[in-house]
């Protein structure tokens, strides 16, 4: 019944069968709770949730947003449950908060820490673990809410570095609606909120650029894609170069080099045929020893 946080940082969720999964009463407790109050003051709704569902027992994906209120990481873990958990990166001071029973929630859920700012191999390896077990893991690559603080945005190209090491696609969302709940100064509003998926996207398919680029490019293009859904627009149509002031702007780089569109059920099906295929090499290797 208790256990330590830190234990479930490294158990599974959601992913393989397996017998060490974080118990999943908390969870289901949290989104009947969370999601019903959710529906009941937001109204919300997911469009293209089938782009999210086809990895389903396929594999592992690698989820990211833009990043406007702290209402994100909820609607990224509503939005795919109940036949789904995503495993959320959350900053390390968040889990002794309360002491230590916000970690025991998070946790619980799926959520494990990282340290903000630094290159955080635990974390990377910790998210790397989950996606090779066809997990879901969920990542802000802005690290900071977009417009709440002094900060000038940035993108944090470790996204694309997991998804390379786990050899998983990137799914981008977006939450709409959320930056209306509470801005500085107003009162609590009850917006209707939408979450939308995007196109799955591939790091390999950045692999024509050199080499000490294409996790920044990659991770560029994909949150492009993010803001590409927020504002209902075409990725084209994004202006990145006044989002992210001081990151270069690939733009002309992507105009010139287009980058091929996938489908979700089209990686699905691609890797369920390879998972295949070396399960058919082993059972033959294992019959002729």
């Amino acid at each position: 019944m208790f256990l330590k946080y830190s234990e479930m940082w490294d158990m599974d969720l959601g992913g393989e069968p397996s017998t060490n999964e974080i118990p999943h009463w908390f969870g289901n407790a949290a989104y009947v709770v969370v999601g019903g109050l959710c529906k009941l003051l937001f109204r919300y709704r997911v469009d293209n949730r089938d782009k999210l569902r086809a990895f389903q027992g396929a594999e592992g994906a690698l989820v990211i947003c833009n990043h406007t209120s702290f209402f994100d990481v909820v609607f990224m873990y509503l939005a795919a449950r109940p036949k789904q958990w995503v495993r959320l990166m959350g900053r390390d001071s968040l889990f002794d908060n309360a002491h230590g029973l916000l970690g025991q929630a998070l946790s619980r859920v799926g959520a494990f820490p990282v340290k903000r700012d630094t290159a955080d191999m635990t974390s990377i390896k910790r998210a790397v673990r989950m996606l090779k077990r066809q997990e879901l893991v969920g990542i802000l690559p802005e690290g900071t809410r977009r417009g709440k603080t002094d900060r000038v945005p940035s993108i944090h190209a470790g996204v694309s570095v997991i998804a390379r090491m786990a050899k998983v696609p990137i799914l981008p969302m977006t939450v709409r609606g959320v930056e209306r709940i509470k801005q500085k100064g107003q009162r609590v509003h009850f917006p209707k909120v939408t979450v939308d998926y995007g196109d799955p996207i591939l790091v390999g398919d950045f692999d024509f650029l050199p080499k000490d680029e294409r996790v920044e490019a990659c991770t560029w293009y994909a949150m492009r894609e993010c803001f590409a859904l927020y504002y209902r627009c075409a990725p084209e149509d994004v202006d990145m170069a006044a989002l992210f002031p001081e990151t270069r702007d690939y733009a002309p780089v992507f105009a010139e080099h287009p980058i091929p569109r996938h489908t979700s059920e089209e990686l699905a099906r691609a890797a369920r045929t390879a998972r295949a295929e070396r399960a058919a090499k082993a059972a033959a290797k294992a019959k002729e020893s």
